[in-house]
């Protein structure tokens, strides 16, 4: 006997939030906030608008789960990356490998989109408070493992985390590679 034309599948009614979340990270790392919106987030999954709002009250929603998402994130990774793995001077050049020579453009164009954000929303900018916050502290005491007073440990967090973001916004031909190994080996030097 033939077998019967069946219908074809329908498709999965809806994906999880992780599954939004992680679109709507594509989205903001190739299009800014804009790109965060729920319409063209059903589009690219290839799922309807319902789906989203079993998981999410709306797109502050969601942009409120990203924002925890992130902060957690980053969080976890600073804790990770300055875990004394050996001497803090050590620590302290991988963490500028991590951001100069092995940089996660991915990761910094959300970074940075945030930051943006952060400028005109309260949520965002608690965000990238605590992760400052997080970050300048795990830093500060790796300068004060490496001997220098707290207040000074704490100057030179600053200038190393503004040295890293900025840093990929100068011209590699006015700053070629080796000045900017010497720059952070300057910074990170033992009083």
């Amino acid at each position: 006997m033939a077998q019967t034309s069946r219908a074809k599948p329908e498709k999965m009614a809806r994906l999880d939030a992780d599954a939004w979340m992680a679109a709507a990270f594509d989205a903001l790392a190739q299009g800014g906030i804009d790109a965060v919106r729920v319409e063209p987030l059903a589009k690219a999954l290839d799922i309807t608008k319902g789906s989203f709002y079993w998981h999410f009250a709306d797109r502050r929603a969601l942009l409120e789960a990203m924002l925890g998402a992130w902060t957690e994130g980053r969080i976890a990774a600073i804790r990770e990356q300055a875990m004394t793995r050996g001497a803090p001077e050590m620590v302290l050049g991988d963490l500028a490998d991590l951001y100069t020579r092995h940089a996660n453009l991915r990761g910094l164009t959300i970074e940075l989109a945030i930051r943006s954000l952060a400028r005109t929303d309260d949520a965002a900018a608690r965000a990238v408070r605590r992760v400052d916050r997080e970050r300048l502290r795990h830093v500060g005491a790796l300068f004060g493992a490496l001997g220098w007073p707290a207040a000074q440990a704490q100057e030179r967090a600053i200038l190393f985390y503004s040295y890293l973001f900025g840093q990929s916004l100068l011209d590699p031909k006015a700053v070629p590679a080796a000045a900017r190994d010497e720059a952070i080996r300057a910074l990170i030097a033992a009083p």
